[in-house]
């Protein structure tokens, strides 16, 4: 128990109890300055009591002594921690201008008004306390008066901020780069446009949200900047320490309000916040496990700027009830909204402040963002295939959703696919065939081509494809003048012949063979000679120059015998490949030629159509 008195020889006639705290007082000064206590000590004696409790006066012993200290005529000292309990223990003792001149109400409605709503930093400070005043701040109107003079000055030109505020972000310097110091004098920091966003931060969400509210519907605030308000809060509430409360089993109700209020709060501008962020709260809500409504908002939003996204943003982790590492489906869901985001060429519809808002969606997608999704994806795809548990039709699924357009090069999703083939391999051929089936051969660069010649878990059929396009790409760019003749050459070698075995063929109907070479796929030695030929072919361009006038015995250019050498290896290989495909129904670009025994050589040389495939 605590006890308080006052310095005077007068013997004190009243005592004022607060909680454990009591004030050993007078009267007459109390009397004088409040309607409650006349009437509470008029009660009081009438029960002989002098002792009158007043435990439920906002803002406790503390605010009762200013008001107290007021009404003996003490200096009292107001600031921005204390004036608004003052505020409302006076309010609470009625000391009204009708009981006195002059009153507690009075002045402190003064210094409220001519200080602490002048103040950037004060008024921060006495929102952030009325919390614990509540109803009372409420009613009193203080609450809607710090939000309103908060918003006003961070709705203002930043040219005209006088003030101190706090900004702990990357520092900006003058424009263009220049230093801040020139010529040996200081020059003037620019204020960003984003000054009151970490002031701000340090508001719970309730009067956060009031607050941004307000600024919006100013409207003289860039959607960018509230973006950032936004994400600095988010940041200071909620993904700190985030996935540890999640697996520690720690109440996150106030974490998961917090997400659905950002999200409320959400501009509905394109890009007024980055796409990294909208999917860092998406994996909050999957975590915190929100309301279907704030996912779905947050997928539409992402999907209208997933070619701003990174592969580490796209790595959400798989949830509980999932048997995976990473959430897949979640990620195929935003690949489908950007893909089908211009489809309708309609509108979007986000929901704000109880209210249905529209926003415009262009007419299409431009080419750079489907290049670059296309190239996120399958960079993303190369992620998720380290996974055990991700099922190749998945995959596949993911992987197609891309158009073929959009990939200019297959490097990243060859990269995939073989990391998908290492980390599974127990595929079946049929599964390996179909996953192959995603790759142009004709689209890998020469280092993925070298990569992919020497990779043993490819099928064989892809590897000699990519043998033969790199073959055909190298031919073209070494010997132009007469590569002509030799590719005219070795694609005639290809023609079935009467008994239905291709030129340069070393089969036999009487040869056992395996099951990839009873289905036309090249052997493991065919793929070495071809390896070895391509080789060859690289390193006789420099031969080809040295040797060009010598003659052999016969009288041929030595160059064009070796030339005639080379895509004799081709056809033999190539014939195994292409009827193999034949065979499946395979239409792909390397399948120009017709199954063994469909014709005569004659009938095929006299037919323009068999002419113009081959």
């Amino acid at each position: 128990m605590l006890f308080r008195f006052v310095a005077t020889e007068l013997a004190t006639d009243i005592v004022i109890s607060i909680g454990d705290v009591k004030f050993y007082l007078h009267k007459f000064p109390l009397l004088s300055k409040s309607s409650r206590l006349q009437r509470l000590v008029a009660s009081s004696n009438q029960e002989s009591d002098d002792e009158v409790n007043i435990s439920d006066i906002p803002g406790g012993a503390s605010a009762f002594e200013i008001c107290a200290k007021f009404c003996y005529g003490m200096i009292v000292t107001l600031n921005a921690y204390n004036v608004l309990a003052a505020r409302c223990a006076a309010e609470y003792l009625e000391m009204f201008e009708t009981i006195d001149k002059g009153n507690l109400i009075y002045k402190i409605d003064v210094f409220l008004t001519s200080s602490i709503f002048r103040t950037w930093k004060d008024s921060i400070i006495v929102l952030q306390s009325t919390k614990s005043l509540l109803p009372w701040s409420e009613n009193l109107k203080v609450i809607n008066h710090c939000i309103d003079s908060i918003a006003s000055k961070a709705s203002i030109d930043p040219s005209e901020v006088e003030w101190s505020y706090t900004y702990n972000r990357k520092k900006l310097q003058s424009k263009n780069g220049v230093d801040s110091h020139w010529n040996g004098v200081r020059m003037q920091q620019m204020v960003p446009k984003d000054w009151w966003v970490e002031d701000l931060s340090e508001l719970e969400m309730d009067l956060y949200k009031r607050v941004l509210l307000t600024i919006k519907a100013k409207g003289r605030t860039p959607a960018v900047v509230i973006g950032e308000a936004l994400r600095v809060y988010a940041f200071r509430w909620l993904f700190g320490s985030l996935e540890d409360a999640v697996s520690n089993g720690i109440d996150c109700t106030k974490r998961r309000a917090v997400l659905e209020s950002i999200v409320f709060l959400l501009p509905t501008e394109k890009g007024s916040v980055s796409c990294g962020f909208l999917l860092k709260l998406l994996n909050a809500a999957c975590l915190l496990e929100s309301g279907e409504f704030y996912r779905d908002n947050l997928v539409k939003r992402i999907g209208t700027q997933l070619d701003g996204a990174s592969v580490a943003d796209l790595l959400i982790p798989a949830t509980s009830a999932e048997n995976g590492v990473y959430n897949v489906d979640l990620i195929m869901a935003i690949v489908e909204q950007f893909m089908s985001h211009h489809s309708d060429n309609g509108k979007m519809t986000f929901q704000d402040d109880d209210e249905i808002v529209e926003v415009e969606k262009f007419a299409s997608v431009s080419s750079t963002s489907k290049l670059a999704v296309a190239k996120l994806v399958d960079e993303y795809l190369g992620e998720i295939a380290k996974d055990p548990n991700l099922p190749v039709l998945k995959f596949i699924a993911l992987a197609e959703m891309v158009s073929a357009s959009s990939r200019q090069m297959h490097d990243e999703l060859y990269h995939a696919i073989d990391m998908y083939l290492k980390e599974h391999p127990s595929l079946s051929k049929s599964e390996k065939k179909r996953l192959c089936g995603l790759m142009d051969c004709k689209k890998l660069s020469q280092e993925a081509c070298m990569h992919a010649v020497q990779n043993e878990r490819l099928p064989l059929r892809v590897v000699v494809q990519v043998l033969f396009f790199e073959q055909v790409r190298a031919s073209a760019a070494s010997a132009r003048s007469d590569s002509g003749a030799d590719l005219s050459s070795a694609v005639h070698s290809l023609l079935p012949r009467e008994n239905g075995n291709s030129y340069g063929s070393s089969r036999s109907a009487a040869t056992t063979t395996t099951e990839e070479e009873g289905s036309g796929v090249p052997t493991s030695s065919d793929i070495n000679s071809f390896r070895s030929m391509r080789l060859a072919n690289n390193c006789g361009g420099s031969e080809r120059s040295s040797t060009s006038s010598d003659i052999n015995k016969n009288g041929e250019d030595k160059s064009t015998t070796t030339g005639k050498a080379k895509v004799m290896l081709m056809p033999k290989m190539l014939s195994k490949l292409w009827s193999g495909k034949t065979h499946v129904g395979e239409n792909s670009s390397s399948d120009a030629s017709v199954s063994p025994g469909s014709a005569n050589p004659e009938e095929v040389k006299s037919t323009p159509s068999r002419n113009t495939r081959q």
